[in-house]
């Protein structure tokens, strides 16, 4: 019963650190670590081959930082040092992919794409892990050009020194995905040539699942009718999820769409929040921000449960070593 207890304090105390941060939040310095001595399940092996860009599991480290503060980029800078350093996650020579959410004709006000300076600031750290070649790319909804242009991130992300590839039509190939629904799909190349995949979205509503965060952001990678896979949105998830398995999500909060997702285009449904979260488990930092900004548990979300049964991550975040900071 004791342990119970425990447990719901530490859930109860990160879901109300998301919740209070932004312009409002106190100042008090939060240099702990919740958790400290709980595990997360081992994946599961895969029975079939499949593309992977995980780095191993470290103890010494935490699965999970949470940082608010002013400055975006400082943010991605703490996160990636709470968590081991990019060296932990990018080696030298090493081709990495930046997957933001480039995918709407939006301003970074609009909250409808990744900020930019968070984009910026995880290619300047890949870089200077040692990366040979950073590359920033989307399969965006709306016309490419307008997306990377007016969302800031074309132009932000390569003053940082990344090679911005829009997605064109003939770079596109045809792979096999190994899926439970998802068979043979057009993927776009540079997800298939990267030594590692950094996924980088942004927390905002969607109109169909409820949030749009870290592994709906997958969609991006495909070409073809994408609307065909809302059939089985939850299944088509997982299965490319379990394909990519990234090195790293951090989703930008930032600014977050509340409402009218996943373009929205009204800044009153964007909230404030100054807020970063960054983990090796792509299902539970997906579960934490669901949880925090629209108070949407697991059982609406049928993806978190078939995403950790495959052994992709575990949906109870409040189990992850988890590093909380206040930035000054």
């Amino acid at each position: 019963m004791e342990n119970n207890v425990g447990e719901l304090t530490r859930r109860d105390a990160l879901l109300r650190l998301l919740r209070i941060a932004g312009a409002g939040a106190g100042t008090a310095g939060l240099g702990v670590w919740l958790s400290k001595h709980s595990f997360r399940p081992e994946a599961a092996v895969a029975s079939s081959a499949k593309r992977g860009h995980a780095v191993p599991a470290d103890p010494n480290y935490p699965e999970m930082a949470v940082l608010q503060g002013n400055d975006a980029a400082a943010l991605v800078r703490e996160a990636i040092k709470d968590l081991g350093g990019m060296q932990r996650f990018v080696s030298r020579g090493d081709v990495v992919l930046v997957k933001p959410n480039i995918g709407w004709d939006r301003t970074p006000e609009q909250a409808a794409n990744t900020n930019p300076d968070v984009v910026a600031e995880v290619v300047r750290q890949c870089l200077g892990a040692g990366a040979k070649r950073v590359v920033v790319t989307d399969v965006s909804c709306n016309e490419p050009r307008r997306c990377f242009q007016r969302s800031g991130i074309g132009e932000a992300a390569k003053q940082a020194g990344a090679e911005v590839i829009l997605p064109e039509p003939s770079n596109f190939k045809e792979v096999d995905l190994q899926g439970d629904v998802l068979h043979a799909w057009s993927v776009f190349v540079p997800f298939l040539n990267a030594d590692k995949i950094i996924n980088v979205p942004i927390a905002k509503h969607h109109a169909l699942t409820g949030t749009t965060l870290g592994m709906k952001n997958w969609y991006g990678m495909l070409g073809g009718q994408r609307n065909q896979l809302h059939q089985k949105i939850h299944e088509s998830l997982v299965d490319l999820a379990g394909f990519v398995r990234p090195t790293l999500t951090i989703i930008d909060c930032y600014r977050i769409l509340l409402r009218n997702g996943p373009t929205g285009g009204n800044l009153e449904d964007v909230l404030l929040k100054k807020t970063l979260l960054a983990s090796t488990d792509p299902v539970a930092i997906d579960a934490y921000a669901a949880k925090a900004y629209w108070d949407i548990d697991v059982d609406a979300l049928p993806y978190l449960k078939l995403a950790a049964k495959r052994g992709l991550g575990t949906y109870e975040f409040e189990k992850l070593r988890t590093s909380v900071r206040q930035l000054s």
